[in-house]
């Protein structure tokens, strides 16, 4: 083959990955949890696909191909990650989950993706999804989540379709078990009543308001700090804990709250101004689960999370 041949070749199979990049990046953040994580196997998967791009002989779709090289990526990422250290406090459940920006997830949606829909991406589903074995999660999200037939599934894990079948039905049972009640009745779109949720709450924010922040809290409403391994319950506690950084001698400053959106769900990035500087500087992200108008459970990400939703690096 001549160079020139050899160059178009090159360059038709990497706009061939490319195009499938946000749809491969949301596949890996499902099975694994993690945005940072999603992106490396991301890249470790055209790095396999280049690797073994003679090996590819048409049997499948080229997105098919792919899929089967990340899923497999991922699979042994999940093998190489130690074990859960047991704990006697309330702990997280998934200490390495991280969120996802709405912004990315409408890029994944493509002529061969359907649009990322929000009960398979919000971080009560992804926390529920590492609770199973990782054949068992790959499965599900293959048949369940991008709606594989059995026959492909089986195929893209070297297995048979009973198998694949039986495995299905251990992940949906193992799944119900760790998703939150009443799941079934949350909206699938962002609701006029969450959007005001999420104005009161980044008024209370910049207002330094914990009275008015209890108001929208649910009294047992859950709050955790990924990858930290505390999980804190209930209105009172919450309030109490979130105070004397707002108000007093300990106080971080001045707030300021930017309304944005991870896993289809509400969001508020924190900066604050601290006594003596001149800009607010970012703290954290605070991803909302919000239920009947009340908020029901706060996970707060570190401000690096910042750089994904192309937020600013002050105000």
């Amino acid at each position: 083959m001549s160079e020139v041949s050899t160059m178009t070749v090159d360059v038709d199979f990497t706009r061939g990955v490319e195009k499938h990049r946000h749809e491969l990046r949301v596949h890996c953040y499902r099975l694994l949890g993690s945005f940072d994580e999603a992106e490396d196997l991301v890249q470790e998967t055209f790095l396999r696909a280049w690797r073994g791009r003679d090996t590819f002989e048409g049997r499948s779709s080229f997105r098919a191909w792919l899929y089967r090289i990340a899923t497999n990526a991922c699979l042994d990422a999940i093998a190489r990650r130690p074990a859960p250290t047991p704990t006697d406090t309330p702990a997280v459940e998934v200490p390495w989950i991280q969120p996802y920006p709405d912004a990315l997830l409408d890029q994944a949606a493509g002529p061969d993706a359907e649009a990322v829909a929000r009960e398979t991406i919000e971080l009560a589903y992804l926390v529920a999804l590492q609770h199973l074995p990782a054949k068992q999660r790959a499965v599900l999200v293959l048949r369940d989540v991008l709606g594989w037939p059995a026959t492909e599934t089986a195929a893209l894990l070297d297995d048979t379709v009973p198998a694949v079948n039986s495995a299905l039905q251990r992940a949906r049972g193992t799944l119900r078990k760790h998703l939150p009640e009443r799941r079934a009745e949350w909206s699938t779109e962002a609701s006029a009543r969450e959007k005001a949720v999420l104005r009161r709450f980044v008024e209370a924010t910049e207002s330094c308001d914990p009275a008015a922040l209890a108001a929208v809290l649910r009294e047992d409403a859950v709050w955790s700090m990924p990858p930290q391994p505390e999980l804190y319950r209930g209105r009172d506690t919450l309030i109490e804990l979130w105070t004397p950084i707002m108000v007093g001698p300990e106080a971080f400053g001045e707030w300021r709250a930017l309304p944005v959106w991870a896993n289809r769900q509400p969001a508020v990035a924190g900066y604050a101004k601290r006594p003596g500087r001149d800009v607010y500087e970012p703290v954290a992200l605070d991803v909302l689960r919000v239920e009947d108008g009340v908020i029901t459970e706060v996970t707060t990400f570190p401000s690096a999370v910042f750089a994904w939703f192309d937020l600013p690096a002050t105000l």
